[in-house]
């Protein structure tokens, strides 16, 4: 048996990660690259166990289940149409299984196998695939792993993105932390058509086929653009755009902070808003299990904390509690931070925050060329909204709200909104007269009521 297989097929077969994924544009040969790759584990290991997933069997036998059936030659393996799976004469095993809901993942509850396939791994949730990492083993001492490919898109585009595209330098193996921490391997493999040598020859327009698409399924299936989001509430928040490396804030741009406070997670940002009303988030915070009193302390012992003109948060922080009796603005206040009430209309709030991060044409004033600009600036550092952001849902029953599924990303998000629907003020720099500012019969420059030095101008 003969195979032919592109530069990127051969780097996912030798792949060492634990973790693998081969994604990007269609037609780079992801599909076929997975089939290769198990024929050639199974003859290698005999008696190995391997299984295939897609969503549904559906998918499975107009795609890879058709395919196998005219690669895999039958002097070495039968197939079996009942079990969909491939025995091979040495022993080994390829089964082909489907994940169509979460509760799915229960059938394999039992089940050993030695490498994990996924195809298509967008389609699937994160916790269909955490969990399927738990039936990698095998006592025997053959190699162990996950193998999937993927395009971009799909309902676990965000996870995929995270969990393989943002950790790193593609085509490279990466060691990460898991939350319980051991350690992993992962690597993303990057395929575009043009890697396909084999699918350009026999069908060269293929590619102009693609062109035909809208913008946002071309990007993904065209370029494997992994910026696009499906049904996501901000698209507009890009990397790219809106993500800086910190610099020093000047002492004379108005700070603010926004708050979502709950037992589950206190998530605060630190805002700067600059003369032309743009705001730049340099801090965050984003921690869990904190007491009101503990939260408003913490705030407290941050350098800057005299300098922030509001606190803004939501209203429920001043329904009184049960307990004690207080609000939690009264605790807050208590403990040396005096909130301000905020609006805490969701609809409103978002589009306010979209108005924040839209991204308009302008003008290099140095060079004149045309740049992309934004009003909201983050500092690479503030790692929480980065990620939550993009990630953040729309409400499948109004459009014009965001999900407040998975819980975990709304903290961040909502902290944002609170800021963005209170219309902070931008700095503004004070003008005296030259005159009044030489009769002073002061020792230092004249200053404002925040202590701040008047400018003359």
């Amino acid at each position: 048996m003969e195979i032919s297989i592109t530069t990127k097929q051969e780097i996912f077969l030798n792949s060492k990660a634990f973790e693998t994924l081969f994604g990007g544009a269609a037609g780079g040969g992801k599909s076929f690259g997975q089939l290769v790759d198990a024929f050639l584990f199974a003859l290698q290991y005999s008696k190995s166990k391997q299984i295939i997933f897609r969503r549904t069997f559906s998918d499975l036998e107009k795609s890879l289940i058709r395919v196998s059936l005219e690669l895999y030659p039958k002097e070495v393996a039968s197939y079996n149409s009942s079990k969909h799976t491939w025995t091979f004469k040495n022993g080994s095993v390829i089964d082909f299984g489907y994940i169509d809901n979460e509760k799915d993942v229960y059938q394999y509850q039992s089940a050993e196998y030695d490498i994990i396939r996924f195809d298509e791994l967008t389609h699937f949730t994160e916790y269909m695939y955490t969990y399927m990492i738990s039936r990698c083993r095998g006592a025997n001492d053959f190699p162990k792993g996950i193998k999937s490919s993927t395009n971009p898109g799909g309902v676990g585009h965000s996870w995929v993105k995270k969990r393989f595209i943002d950790i790193g330098e593609p085509n490279k193996i990466h060691e990460c932390l898991l939350e319980s921490g051991q350690t992993t391997t992962r690597i993303f493999i990057p395929s575009l058509v043009q890697d396909n040598k084999f699918l350009l020859t026999s069908d060269p327009d293929y590619v102009k086929r693609l062109d035909n698409l809208p913008e946002k399924e071309r990007k993904a299936l065209k370029f494997g653009d992994w910026e696009i989001y499906d049904g996501v509430f901000f698209p507009e928040f890009t990397r790219r755009t809106h993500v800086i490396e910190p610099f020093e804030i000047p002492e004379h741009w108005n700070r603010y902070v926004s708050i979502d406070y709950g037992l589950d997670m206190f998530a605060v940002l630190f805002h700067a808003v600059d003369t032309y009303g743009e705001d730049y988030i340099y801090n965050e915070i984003h921690l869990s299990n904190l007491i009101i009193s503990e939260a408003a302390k913490l705030l407290t012992t941050y350098p800057d904390f005299r300098k922030i003109k509001e606190f803004y948060a939501p209203p429920d922080l001043w329904n009184r509690r049960n307990d004690t009796g207080k609000s939690a603005a009264e605790i807050f206040w208590e403990n040396g931070v005096l909130l301000t009430k905020c609006s805490a209309d969701r609809v409103n709030g978002w589009l306010s925050v979209k108005e924040w991060v839209k991204v308009y044409d302008s003008i290099d004033e140095q060079t004149g060329e045309k740049i992309q600009k934004t009003k909201l600036h983050v500092f690479s550092n503030c790692i929480n909204l980065i990620n939550n952001l993009p990630e953040i849902q729309r409400d499948d029953k109004n459009p014009n709200d965001c999900a407040t599924e998975p819980h975990e990303l709304t903290h961040i998000t909502d902290s944002l909104r609170y800021f963005c629907i209170s219309r902070p003020v931008k700095t503004e720099i004070k003008k005296i007269n030259k005159e009044q500012h030489f009769n002073f019969e002061v020792e230092r420059p004249p200053q404002d009521d925040y202590g701040e030095e008047i400018v003359v101008v």
